[in-house]
């Protein structure tokens, strides 16, 4: 559960899209070399916490941990902290940095124990990711600005689509390491309209419905 270079908003989409209530995960702190942010989710917000590496302890506050180990164990069984809504916040659910892509697609759950007195394998995460998701969009043209429907799959960093769901060969490949961002877009006459955002173009997409829409933005920004 350890994210390496991970950017505080990064962090925030990934618990908030796929988190729950006590999710957190670590992660460099862009301030200085020696501090590291503990990010935990608590209800519908993301709280960001130094942590203090000094070469032989962490710190934490007033405390003070000769290992992560013990502080996470120390943090999985009392509060972490009282935020301005006076939610308590503990560390429940590590959030992995490896996951694995399954062959459908489906959320993510995170599951460890909670009883007190629990060994180092209690605190293994252990998660299925958003992995892969196909479907019909509705697609608008890049020279003649009308729309059509194709068949859309999903698979790793790679969003291809087809004419149709028979189709062998896609029309087109999307690498989607080169998105810059993915959002709702109601600059279009249609409703339940998204937009992915390329260096050389903006493709334009809608789903039928509004939660179709909501699932491809949550697992296409999860990809990015």
């Amino acid at each position: 559960w350890y994210h390496y270079n991970l950017t505080r908003h990064a962090a925030e989409a990934l618990l908030l899209s796929n988190g729950k209530d006590g999710s957190y995960l670590l992660r460099k702190s862009n301030e200085r070399e020696d501090l590291y942010s503990l990010s935990v989710r608590g209800k519908d917000s993301v709280k960001h916490f130094h942590v203090e590496y000094t070469g032989t302890s962490l710190k934490f506050g007033f405390n003070e941990f000769s290992s992560l180990k013990e502080l996470v164990m120390h943090f999985a069984n009392q509060p972490l902290i009282g935020s301005e809504t006076g939610t308590l916040i503990v560390l429940k659910h590590p959030y992995p940095h490896k996951v694995e892509e399954p062959s459908i697609y489906e959320s993510v759950r995170v599951h460890t124990a909670m009883q007190t007195g629990r060994t180092e394998n209690d605190l293994v995460p252990n998660a299925p990711s958003l992995g892969t998701k196909e479907g019909y969009l509705i697609k608008q043209g890049k020279i003649v600005k009308n729309w059509k429907t194709r068949w859309f799959t999903l698979h790793r960093n790679e969003l291809k689509y087809f004419k149709d769901q028979t189709a062998t060969e896609p029309i087109r490949a999307l690498d989607l390491t080169e998105c810059s961002a993915v959002q709702f877009d109601y600059s279009q006459e249609r409703v339940n309209c998204f937009c992915l955002v390329f260096p050389l173009r903006t493709y334009y997409l809608c789903a039928k419905t509004g939660i179709e829409a909501d699932e491809w933005i949550k697992i296409l920004r999860w990809k990015l």
